[in-house]
């Protein structure tokens, strides 16, 4: 029988490549939260060693709760959007914490990662983390350059002590690329296009293994400049205080009190075009009480804002200055007839600055001079149905309404000087983009589920509607009405080979764009003409990848990405690789 179910698995992915084979066009751009990226070095490095008499036996008493947790797609080449998407395969257990990899592959594609930890005395763990990445870039598409690395190189300390865990970390990251998305005008092979970021992080969190008053503690650093003289510095911190599992009655009902307290500064300063200047001081309260029997509960709680912001730049007559209080609702509620089926509901809210670093992360085309406002969803009210069936199909399906003020949309800018010549900077060719606001509201739609039909096998799929009614824009730009995924891994041989698949989709959207014209004596000058209602087309992005255990300490691999082979646009003009293959070999120690 479970060969039969092997054999049908098998197929489900030859079905699945074939499927997205006849789908035309390409194009990346998912709606990613990046509430600050969550590097590998965390991922790989936060979990508990399994140890003997570990956890202690009060943390023990307030058992985790998990929960199914949507994860954006987001390419391990960050800011290289002509990269594509990076599934490389990884190893379960510890042979991902100390190994060195190393792959090439077509468009000139390197790719070297390592990752090397000890533990010390005293339950001390100590480690780095090394990220390189780069391609050659588009030469057949682009006479000018296209090229594009990054490189991420990190450090972390991870200590167990009696009461609690603090995990403490440092990075660095470096992405040099170009805006080599030039559609409107024809310049030389030779002109400058070269954007460089770099960025330094560092953070800590203390988390308690009780949940009895102080919860834990995060305290997050950010430090971020450019090519262009931009500056940026970041810092939070963030408290959870609790009382969890209060008893209120003997048929099981207990009650989990919760207040968080966070702080976060956020300073910019951009040296180009109007100098754009941002300081925001944010401070923010957040109570919740939840009543629970069993899976249902109810929470209700609410969150309060109080921000300190200011603005400025070479066109305003004087520094605006905002100070204002904001309150949110936060409730939420669940209904649990059954394992299988799990009827949930709310409402939130919430004030999100909108930072330089985390912009970049969305459209790394940004020119170098950026209005900077924060976001306000006023309200978001949702309902959905999530269940688990026979621990072998996980579901979460559901819809929501929303109202928000100022929301963030890139549009296309246009010259930044309309004289006739192509002897000017390389942001300026209508190449860039700019951060645009707007009142409206918000519909979504969003589903995921997980299918674990065999042991070594998990299928996992999500699709996501977002709507916007906007207050003063006919269409949002650069946001697609329809995004999703479809993915498996499978092992075979003892985990000795294992498999990995990733499709990608998104339907087109609307931009707008610029057609320019040269106009002729007395004075030669540029004469654009804009059109609002320009479209980028849909793409799907499919992955495969493969990677062979030959022996404990070494692995060969191969990744195909967009094997579709399409150069689909990420945004107007911002072509990508087309289908790339990349092999290489893995040590472990």
């Amino acid at each position: 029988m479970n060969k039969k179910i092997q054999i049908l698995s098998i197929l489900f992915l030859g079905i699945s490549s074939v499927a997205f084979s006849q789908i035309r066009e390409e194009k990346l751009i998912l709606n990613k939260k990046r509430e600050p990226e969550v590097k590998k070095i965390e991922k790989k490095k936060t979990s508990v060693a399994i140890e003997k008499n570990y956890p202690p036996e009060e943390k023990s008493a307030n058992p985790v709760k998990y929960t199914i947790t949507d994860v954006p797609a987001v390419s391990d080449f960050k800011t290289s959007t002509i990269q594509g998407e990076d599934v490389t395969p990884k190893f379960d257990g510890t042979a991902q914490n100390n190994y060195f990899q190393i792959g090439m592959g077509n468009y000139g594609k390197i790719l070297a990662d390592a990752n090397i930890s000890t533990t010390l005395e005293n339950k001390l763990e100590v480690g780095a983390d090394v990220h390189v990445l780069s391609t050659n870039g588009l030469k057949k598409v682009y006479p000018w350059d296209s090229k594009q690395s990054s490189a991420t190189l990190g450090a972390f300390l991870n200590s167990y002590g009696e009461k609690g865990k603090i995990n403490v970390n440092a990075e660095y990251g470096l992405n040099n690329y170009n805006y080599y998305g030039i559609y409107a005008v024809n310049p030389s092979a030779d002109v400058d296009l070269q954007q460089k970021v770099n960025q330094f992080k560092v953070n800590g969190y203390y988390d308690f293994y009780s949940n009895e008053i102080l919860n834990d503690v995060r305290v997050k650093s950010s430090f971020l400049s450019d090519h262009f003289d931009a500056k940026e510095n970041q810092a939070s911190i963030l408290a959870n205080l609790s009382k969890h599992a209060v008893k209120l009655s003997d048929n099981g009902i207990v009650m989990n009190a919760d207040l968080g307290l966070g702080l976060e500064t956020v300073k910019t300063d951009f040296a180009l075009l109007n100098k754009n200047s941002s300081t925001f001081f944010n401070a923010d309260i957040a109570p919740k009480v939840t009543f629970a029997k069993g899976e249902s509960y109810l929470m209700l709680g609410s969150s309060f804002n109080f921000l300190n912001a200011r603005n400025s730049n070479l066109i305003l007559a004087e520094e605006l200055k905002n100070n204002k209080t904001y309150w949110f609702p936060q409730a939420e509620f669940q209904v649990a007839a059954s394992k299988e089926f799990k009827f949930y509901g709310g409402v939130d809210g919430g004030l999100k600055l909108n930072t330089y670093a985390e912009l970049l992360q969305e459209n790394p085309f940004l020119v170098s001079d950026q209005m900077l406002r924060p976001t306000e969803t006023q309200y978001h009210f949702y309902a959905g149905l999530r269940g688990d069936i026979d621990e072998t199909f996980k579901y979460d399906v559901s819809a929501g309404f929303g109202k928000m003020k100022n929301i963030m949309f890139f549009g296309a800018n246009n010259l930044f000087t309309n004289e006739f010549t192509l002897d000017r900077p390389g942001y300026d060719f209508a190449n860039t983009f700019s951060t645009i606001y707007d009142d409206g509201n918000v519909s979504d739609i969003k589903g995921s589920l997980q299918y674990f039909p065999l042991e070594n096998l998990i299928v996992d799929a999500d699709v996501r509607f977002l709507k916007y009614d906007l207050k003063n824009y006919e269409n949002i730009y650069n946001v697609p009405l329809v995004t999703g995924s479809i993915g498996a891994k499978y092992t075979m041989f003892e985990k000795k080979l294992s498999l990995g698949f990733k499709g990608i989709f998104a339907t087109d959207r609307t931009t707008n764009s610029y057609m320019l014209e040269g106009v002729g004596s007395p004075s030669m000058i540029f004469q654009s003409t804009e059109d609002t209602n320009d479209k980028v087309g849909g793409y799907a992005d499919l992955n495969l990848s493969a990677e062979y255990k030959i022996h404990k300490n070494f692995s060969i691999f191969a990744l195909g990405n967009n094997l579709l082979s399409s150069k689909y646009q990420t945004y107007k003009g911002y072509k990508v690789l087309g289908a790339q293959v990349v092999g290489g070999v893995k040590i472990t120690f």
